[in-house]
């Protein structure tokens, strides 16, 4: 099954070399503190269409202004060129709505659910959250085997012959057949999901990013 896929010697020879950050990150998500489950809520709405490193600046900036015990100013916040989140209007009524509803989604976070069954009630019912940002909030606090399938996860498939093309859009229908690919590609080379996404990341950035 490997031979049908491309540039494995490469992938694999980049994971030996990133292996040990690769693993301490992901022990790092699964000791996330369930203390901690909102800000990791926020960060996933916030990053979409806008850097993560501008993500992080902006959880820092509402902290500093009280957040989430105070939700005046979100819109400023956001939007201050300093960390610019795009469409900031938008996600500061998500992250009222977030927190306005957040205690049924931390007993669902913590509570017995698989990770699919989670992802899939995320999606559901917070706003703001497709399959993308709710595996990417699961995975940050230690559910592991959800793709988290930005343009980066699937440039990488594309090269190395998970998909034959970039799907212009991902239906629900479609993110979880691609899922699946890469869920046996991992399988196939001996690499997990949650690792390849990472040092996929690592190549376009440098760092084993969250």
């Amino acid at each position: 099954m490997v031979q049908r896929y491309r540039n494995i010697e490469t992938l694999v020879e980049g994971f030996q070399r990133h292996r040990g950050a690769i693993r301490k990150r992901l022990r790092e998500f699964a000791a996330v503190s369930t203390d901690d489950y909102f800000l990791e809520l926020v960060y996933c709405l916030l990053t979409p269409q806008s850097s993560a490193v501008n993500a992080g600046k902006a959880i820092r900036a509402l902290q500093q202004a009280g957040f989430p015990g105070r939700m005046d100013g979100l819109t400023d916040i956001l939007g201050d060129r300093s960390h610019y989140i795009r469409f900031h209007h938008t996600k500061a009524r998500w992250l009222q709505e977030a927190w306005s509803r957040y205690p049924n989604i931390r007993q669902k976070l913590t509570g017995n659910s698989s990770p699919y069954e989670i992802r899939e009630w995320l999606v559901e019912n917070v706003k703001g959250l497709g399959y993308k940002e709710a595996s990417h909030l699961l995975r940050n606090i230690g559910a592991r085997d959800l793709a988290i399938l930005d343009r980066h996860i699937l440039k990488n498939l594309k090269a190395h012959g998970v998909v034959r093309a970039l799907p212009r859009t991902l239906t629900p229908r479609q993110y979880k057949a691609i899922e699946t690919r890469f869920r046996r590609f991992a399988g196939a080379i001996g690499i997990s999901m949650d690792e390849l996404d990472l040092l996929f990341w690592s190549r376009e950035t440098g760092e084993i990013l969250k």
